[in-house]
């Protein structure tokens, strides 16, 4: 589907189609859409309402474009995660608990094989995101 199409129906009110979600969802990840126009869509899905297709179609996107992470045991694994565009201009608190767990981890709980994941995108609402903290540390 068209990104022009997918504004087309939302403005309509209309369902974007779990197939054509999909198709959608591959162009935008890949890079093939304009930001205004991303953000055209996503608004006219939300005054909209988003279905349960249309989301489900999304994730199933971003899902199978993520990075994928190797780990041998996922036994005793903890992944921090924040919550990210607040709009309150907070400070990256997940980043900071993600070093001070695994501080944390490699002293108390190493007994236990106790161990810390970190995921996170680039800055929305604040001035750092996760991805954006780990890459100025080159982490």
């Amino acid at each position: 589907m068209k990104p022009q199409d997918a504004l087309a129906r939302v403005i309509e009110h209309r369902e974007i189609f779990h197939d054509e979600m999909v198709a959608l969802m591959r162009q935008i990840m890949g890079g093939e859409v304009t930001p205004v126009m991303i953000a055209a869509i996503i608004t006219g899905l939300r005054v909209k309402k988003e279905t349960i297709g249309e989301i489900s179609a999304a994730a199933q996107v971003m899902r199978e474009l993520s990075t994928k992470v190797q780990v041998r045991e996922r036994a005793h694994l903890v992944d921090t995660c924040g919550t990210g565009g607040d709009g309150a201009q907070t400070f990256n608190i997940s980043t900071a608990a993600m070093f001070v767990a695994a501080a944390a981890a490699m002293f108390v709980a190493a007994a236990a094989g106790a161990r810390v994941a970190k995921h996170g995108g680039r800055s929305v609402s604040s001035q750092s995101g996760s991805a954006d903290v780990l890459e100025a540390l080159s982490v």
